[in-house]
């Protein structure tokens, strides 16, 4: 009972002081579960997160019931998604009982503003920490330019397409070049 209720709790801190999402909840998921808990390594780590974004559902959630899975099965991932997710919803049902004059009062609006630029800081910091655990290999400078160019393609045009497509599009990509590189091998070794 005492791992449940430190994922619980872990996670409920993790979901309770940060603002923004699952993008803006990673590097602290990553510092708890990676650096200080040791649940998890950095392998792991991202990979949880290429699977979480291609899984339905919000990625900080589904990150944190792999790791809740990890360490205690199904009722560890019960208890950690639980812990994710229950201080959001409890600040969002106080803040509809009062959102429209909530969102009046000055101060209330700047912090929101506030907020709104550290989760764009916390997301790149994400971005960068993948990034930098990548193979460094031309195909992953090329697929991660590609990915980015695309998405601010996207985003730039308003078009409506979802990153899983541009992330088959690059996985397919990925796996044409490994299955040419092996058949190469199999040639060579005849």
């Amino acid at each position: 009972m005492k791992k449940l209720l430190e994922l619980f709790f872990t996670f409920a801190k993790i979901g309770l002081f940060t603002f923004g999402g699952g993008y803006a909840m990673l590097p602290l998921i990553e510092r708890t579960c990676v650096e200080k808990k040791k649940w998890i390594t950095g392998d792991e780590m991202t990979n949880i997160t290429v699977l979480a974004e291609s899984t339905p559902g919000p990625v900080a959630i589904n990150c944190s019931t792999y790791v809740g899975n990890k360490q205690k099965g199904f009722i560890g991932a019960l208890f950690a998604t639980l812990g994710m997710v229950t201080p959001s919803f409890i600040i969002i049902l106080a803040i509809s009982f009062f959102l429209e004059r909530f969102m009046e009062v000055k101060w209330v609006a700047g912090a929101f503003y506030g907020i709104k630029l550290a989760v764009a800081i916390l997301i790149i910091d994400a971005a960068i920490r993948m990034f930098r655990k990548l193979e460094k290999k031309p195909l992953t400078y090329i697929l991660a330019a590609f990915a980015f160019a695309a998405m601010m393609a996207i985003d730039i045009a308003s078009v409506r397409i979802s990153s899983v497509v541009i992330m088959l599009i690059c996985a397919t990509v990925s796996l044409i070049v490994y299955l040419a590189k092996r058949n190469k091998k199999k040639e060579e070794s005849k």
